[in-house]
C-alpha cells in the first residue's frame, strides 16, 4: 500500500513537472501567495538569482522548484495586465456609452430641427403667396415689446427672478432644443477620442458656439470651476460680484461685471453688465445661465468703465447631468454680440467669427475642466518637480501679464508716452507696476516700459510662424536685450543695456515644464547661453532664463490664435516669482464665405493692393487671398522693460527701436515660410487713427485732380479698389510724407519702395530730408510756402539718395496737398517723382 501511494506521489511529481513544462497552473497555499505577492509588489520581475535567493529565505517556498516559481510570476503579470485592460475597457465602455447618449440625443435634435425648417419652409412659401401686412405687423410689435418688458423687470427683485427664469428657458432652448441652427465646428469631428461635440451658429443674431462633451468630475465642482471664469478664460481680466440672493427655489441670481481684455492694440476691450443664474433642474441636473441687463442698474461707474465698450450677453450657460457611475455630461453655450461696429473694419471678422468665440471661450472652457479632471486622477505628470496648478498659474500669469501691457489700462498706471497717435511703435509706461508677488519683492526705482505694435500680414500661416518664432530665436532677438531685461529684474541690476556687452554663443535649450491634454499650450523654461565680452569676466558665463508659453501651433485648429510669451526668470525660479512678460500673438481673420480654394489656384500672384484692401467694397483677389488657412491675421507684439526714473528716455529710444528691428526680422520671416506661389505682405501700420489704405489712395486722387485740374490715374482706374490697386502700380513714384515738425513718409506705392530701396516696415523711419541732397532741400523750402498756399508746386529735376546710399535723377517732382474728406483738413503732403532712374 505504501508502494502504491509512493507511486502515486512519483507520478503526480511527475504530472506537476510535465504541467509545468506545459505552462499550467499550479496552485500554491494562501502564505505562499502572501509571500510572493510581496515580492512581486517590490520586484514584478525577478531575475533567476533573485528567485533562488527568495527560496532560500523563505521556508514555505522552500518544496518549490525554481520553475514554478517562475511560472508564477509570468502569471502573476499576465494577470495584472488583463487586470488593467479590463478596467481601460470599461472606462471605455461607459465613456462610449454617454458618447452614444450624447450622440443619440445631437440626433433628436437635429431631427427637430428639421422638422422646423420644413415648417417654417411652408410658412414662408404661404406667406409670400397672400402676403399678409397684419402678419408682419404683429411680429414686428412682439419684437420691439419683447426687449422693454426685459428692461422693466430689471428694476425690482421679483423681476430679476422673471428674467432669470426667461433665461433658463431660452438657454435650455439653446443647449438641447433648435432655438439656434448649429452647425458643426470645422475640424472638430465627434467620436470616442474627442474631447467633445462642437458646434458653431449660422446665422443668428450675434455670434454662438456650443459644446457637449463628458467630463470625470461632478456637477458641483464643474459648475464651481466654470463661474470662476478668470481662472480658465484667458481674455477675462476681472469678474465681480455686485449682489448676490436666492431665488427662493434653491437657486441663486448674482449680478455680475465683467471686464475682458482686446486681444490687439488696434480695438478697444469690452465689459459685461450681466445676470446668472444658478439652479437644479427637476431631473437632477444643474444650470449655470447668464445673460446681459439692459438697464444699468446699480452697475459700475462711468470712469470704471470708460476705456471699454459695452458687449452683450445672449442668454448662454452651463448644462451639467450627473452619468451614472460617476462623472457629468455637459452642454456649454456661448452667445454674444461683440458690438464689431466698435473696431476698425479689418479687424471685424475677429468679432463677428463664431470660430473665435469656440475656440477662445466653449472649447477654452471644455480643455480646461477635462485637464481638471486629468489632474485630479493623477495621469498627467510634472515637470521639473512642479505641481500641475503651480504650472497652471504660470501660464495664466504669462497670459494676464502680456494682456495688461497690449491693454494699457489707466487704472492699472499705464499712460502713453509722448505720442501723437502717428507712431508705428506705441509707448507706454506705468511707474506704478507693482511686481511684488509673495514672498519675491522686486523694487523698480522707475516702473515698467513697454512697447507695442501691431500689423496685418498676408498668406503667412500663423501656426507656422509662431514655430519658428519659438525655435529660431537668434533670427529676431537681440541677446543683449535679453541680458538687460534679465539681470534689472535683479536685485543688482545695471543701469542701461551696453554697460556689460554680451556674445551669444548660439545655444538655446528648451526644458518642457507641461502642456495641456491636447498639446494646444506647451510652457517650457528656455536657456540662452552666452558670455561676458569685458576682459575681467571673459570666462565668465552669462546664461540667461527664460519662462515661455507657446500656443496655437496646431494648423488645423480653425479660429485659434497662436502666441510666444516669455519672461525673463532666476534659474532657480520660485512658484511665486515676479514675471513681465513679454512676446507675439497671431489672430487669423475669418475667411470670407463663398469663397473657395480652387479659385484661389488660379490667381497666385497676389498684389500689395489686395492685401491692404480693408474698406468695405472686396475685390476678387482679395478675397481670393483670404481663402487660404484664413490667409489674413493679424500680428501684435509687446516687449516690456524695467528702467530707472534717471534713465526712461534712454529706455524708450532703445525699446521703440527694438521693436522696430523685430517687426523688420518678421518681416523677413515671413518671407521665407510663405507658401510657395503665394506673396507675404505686412501692412505695419493699423492705428485706429490713421485711414485705411482704400481711403487714403482716394484721398490723393482727389487731392491731386483738385489742385492740378488733371486725373493722377487713368479714368478705367476711379472705382471701388481699383483706385488703390492702380495707384500701387503707377509707373512715377508717389510718396506720402506727415507734416510734423520732423516730417517722414507714411506712404509709397511700388515704384516709390523701389526708387528708396526700403519696405513698408521701414519706410515710417525715413524723414524727407535724408532723400533730397541739398539742391533738392532748397528747391523744396523755397516752394513750401507756395504749396501750402496755392496747393501744389512743381520741383525741378535733380539727385535724390535711396536709403541704400545710391543717386537716383527725376525728371521732375510734383508736390500737392492732400485733404482728408471727412474733416476737410490737410492729412500730408504727397510727391510724384517723374521719370526717375539710378545714376
Amino acid at each position: 500500500m505504501a508502494m502504491v501511494a509512493q507511486h502515486h506521489r512519483e507520478n503526480s511529481s511527475g504530472s506537476i513537472n510535465k504541467h509545468l513544462d506545459s505552462g499550467k497552473y499550479v496552485r500554491y497555499t494562501a502564505e505562499q501567495v502572501e509571500a510572493l505577492e510581496r515580492v512581486y509588489a517590490e520586484c514584478p520581475k525577478p531575475s533567476s538569482l533573485r528567485r533562488q535567493q527568495l527560496i532560500r529565505e523563505c521556508p514555505i517556498l522552500s518544496n518549490i522548484e525554481p520553475k514554478q516559481i517562475k511560472v508564477w510570476f509570468q502569471n502573476r503579470r499576465c494577470r495584472e495586465k488583463q487586470r488593467k485592460e479590463s478596467v481601460r475597457l470599461q472606462s471605455v465602455n461607459r465613456k462610449l456609452t454617454a458618447m452614444n447618449k450624447l450622440l443619440m440625443e445631437e440626433n433628436d435634435r437635429l431631427q427637430k430641427q428639421v422638422s422646423q425648417l420644413v415648417c417654417e419652409n411652408g410658412y414662408m412659401r404661404q406667406q409670400l403667396q397672400s402676403a399678409s401686412a397684419p402678419a408682419t405687423d404683429a411680429s414686428c410689435e412682439s419684437a420691439v415689446t419683447t426687449p422693454q418688458h426685459s428692461l422693466r423687470d430689471a428694476n425690482n427683485p421679483a423681476g430679476l427672478l422673471s428674467i432669470a427664469e426667461e433665461t433658463l428657458a431660452e438657454f435650455l432652448s439653446k443647449a438641447t432644443g433648435t432655438a439656434v441652427d448649429w452647425v458643426q465646428m470645422p475640424g472638430m469631428k465627434p467620436g470616442p477620442d474627442s474631447v467633445g461635440i462642437f458646434a458653431i451658429s449660422q446665422s443668428c443674431s450675434g455670434v454662438a458656439a456650443r459644446a457637449c462633451g463628458l467630463v470625470s468630475l461632478e456637477p458641483t465642482k464643474i459648475a464651481e470651476i466654470l463661474k470662476d471664469r478668470p481662472s480658465w478664460f484667458r481674455d477675462c481680466r476681472s469678474l465681480e460680484v455686485f449682489t448676490m440672493f436666492p431665488a427662493g427655489n434653491g437657486g441663486t441670481i448674482e449680478l455680475l461685471y465683467t471686464q475682458t481684455y482686446a486681444p490687439t492694440t488696434l480695438a478697444p476691450a469690452r465689459d459685461f453688465w450681466t445676470l446668472r443664474y444658478t439652479t437644479t433642474l427637476e431631473n437632477g441636473s444643474l444650470v449655470v445661465c447668464e445673460r446681459s441687463l439692459s438697464g444699468t442698474g446699480a452697475g459700475p461707474s462711468a470712469a470704471a468703465a470708460s476705456q471699454f465698450v459695452r458687449a452683450e450677453i445672449l442668454p448662454s450657460g452651463y448644462l451639467i447631468r450627473p452619468c451614472e457611475g460617476g462623472g457629468s455630461i455637459i452642454h456649454i453655450v456661448d452667445h454674444l454680440n461683440l458690438q464689431a461696429w466698435s473696431v476698425p473694419e479689418v479687424l471685424r471678422p475677429l468679432y463677428e467669427s463664431s470660430k473665435v468665440v469656440a475656440q477662445k471661450m466653449t472649447i477654452g472652457a471644455l480643455r480646461y475642466i477635462r485637464q481638471i479632471a486629468q489632474e485630479t486622477s493623477g495621469e498627467v505628470v510634472y515637470g521639473l518637480g512642479r505641481q500641475p496648478a503651480v504650472l497652471r498659474t504660470f501660464s495664466q500669469r504669462l497670459s494676464r501679464g502680456f494682456n495688461d501691457a497690449i491693454n494699457g489700462f489707466n487704472d492699472d498706471g499705464w499712460s502713453l508716452l509722448n505720442c501723437d497717435g502717428a507712431e508705428d511703435v506705441i509707448v507706454a509706461i506705468n511707474s506704478a507696476k507693482n511686481l511684488t508677488t509673495g514672498s519675491s519683492a522686486l523694487s523698480l526705482l522707475g516702473g515698467v516700459l513697454c512697447a507695442k505694435a501691431s500689423m496685418l500680414l498676408q498668406n503667412v500661416p500663423p501656426a507656422v510662424l509662431v514655430r519658428f518664432l519659438r525655435e529660431h530665436r537668434s533670427e529676431w532677438a537681440d541677446f543683449n536685450v535679453d541680458a538687460y531685461a534679465a539681470v534689472s529684474l535683479k536685485a543688482s541690476t545695471y543701469a542701461y543695456p551696453g554697460m556689460r556687452p554680451m556674445r551669444f554663443t548660439g545655444s538655446q535649450i528648451i526644458m518642457p515644464l507641461g502642456h495641456t491634454i491636447e498639446h494646444e499650450e506647451m510652457l517650457e523654461v528656455i536657456r540662452l547661453e552666452g558670455h561676458s565680452l569685458s576682459h575681467e569676466d571673459a570666462f565668465g558665463s552669462r546664461d540667461i532664463h527664460l519662462l515661455q508659453m507657446c500656443s496655437g501651433v496646431d494648423e488645423n485648429a480653425v479660429g485659434a490664435c497662436s502666441e510666444l510669451v516669455f519672461a525673463p526668470i532666476d534659474e532657480m525660479f520660485p512658484d511665486d516669482a515676479p514675471l513681465l512678460p513679454s512676446g507675439f500673438r497671431i489672430i487669423p481673420l475669418d475667411s470670407k464665405p463663398g469663397d473657395s480654394q480652387d479659385v484661389l489656384t488660379s490667381h497666385k500672384t497676389l498684389d500689395l493692393a489686395s492685401s491692404l484692401e480693408v474698406g468695405p467694397a472686396t475685390s476678387h483677389s482679395a478675397e481670393n487671398a483670404s481663402t487660404s488657412y484664413n490667409a489674413r491675421s493679424v500680428l501684435t507684439i509687446a516687449f516690456q522693460f524695467p528702467f530707472e526714473s534717471n534713465l526712461q528716455d534712454n529706455v524708450a529710444t532703445m525699446a521703440r527701436q527694438y521693436v522696430r528691428s523685430v517687426v523688420s526680422s518678421v518681416q523677413r520671416v515671413a518671407m521665407a515660410i510663405t507658401p510657395s506661389g503665394l506673396s507675404p505682405t505686412v501692412e505695419p501700420k493699423l492705428s485706429p487713427g490713421s485711414p485705411e489704405a482704400l481711403t487714403l489712395a482716394h484721398w490723393i486722387c482727389q487731392s491731386y485732380s483738385y489742385h492740378l485740374g488733371t486725373e493722377l490715374l487713368r479714368a478705367d482706374s476711379t472705382s471701388g479698389e481699383s483706385v488703390l490697386k492702380a495707384l500701387w502700380l503707377h509707373q512715377d513714384a508717389i510718396l506720402c510724407c506727415s507734416l510734423k515738425a520732423l516730417p517722414v513718409f507714411i506712404f509709397a506705392n511700388q515704384a516709390g519702395l523701389d526708387m528708396l530701396e526700403t519696405t513698408l516696415v521701414a519706410l515710417q523711419d525715413i524723414t524727407i530730408d535724408k532723400i533730397f541732397d541739398d539742391s533738392g532741400r532748397k528747391a523744396l523750402f523755397s516752394e513750401f510756402a507756395k504749396i501750402m498756399e496755392q496747393g501744389f508746386a512743381y520741383l525741378p529735376g535733380g539727385i535724390c539718395m535711396s536709403t541704400m546710399g545710391r543717386h537716383i535723377s527725376y525728371e521732375q517732382a510734383i508736390v500737392w496737398k492732400v485733404f482728408a474728406a471727412e474733416e476737410n483738413s490737410v492729412h500730408c503732403l504727397a510727391f510724384a517723382f517723374v521719370n526717375w532712374s539710378f545714376v
